[in-house]
């Protein structure tokens, strides 16, 4: 067998979460939703994510705030799971934002929701602006 053969033997499966999925663990799951702040505490090396509500069917888009301090919680990257598995159109899911706890400390990470926004991420009426909004989540890694 091969280096590349037996690497890729002892790695397991390279298969994601979703069928097009970067990560098969999303660690620790905490929830957080437009106008929530949320407190998260975690160990470093552990992996943990931040989850929020979506359905792009009805006009939510997610997008993650600037990047937190590397030292301290590293981004790996967004997915999305749908609840109804992947045939069903028009369903809801969860959109987790995965991060690997570093160091001891704290950092904030904001995602922001603009609800049947534009291309510019401007609200377009009051329904809109009353159901976009940011989930705010406070990290600790202790």
């Amino acid at each position: 067998m091969g280096i590349a053969a037996l690497t890729l033997a002892l790695a397991g499966p390279v298969a994601g979460c979703g069928p097009e999925s970067a990560v098969s663990d999303y660690g620790k799951a905490v929830e957080g939703g437009v106008g929530r702040t949320v407190e998260i505490e975690v160990t470093p090396g552990q992996r943990f994510s931040l989850v929020v509500s979506e359905n792009a069917s009805v006009g939510d888009s997610w997008k993650l705030g600037p990047l937190p301090d590397p030292k301290v919680a590293s981004f790996i990257s967004a997915e999305y799971e749908s609840e109804g598995g992947e045939d069903v159109t028009g369903g809801g899911g969860a959109r987790y934002f995965v991060f690997n706890a570093k160091q001891r400390g704290t950092v904030v990470v904001t995602v922001s929701n603009c609800w049947r926004c534009g291309a510019g991420r401007v609200p377009a009426d009051e329904q809109s602006r009353s159901l976009s909004g940011d989930a705010t989540f406070r990290i600790t890694v202790e």
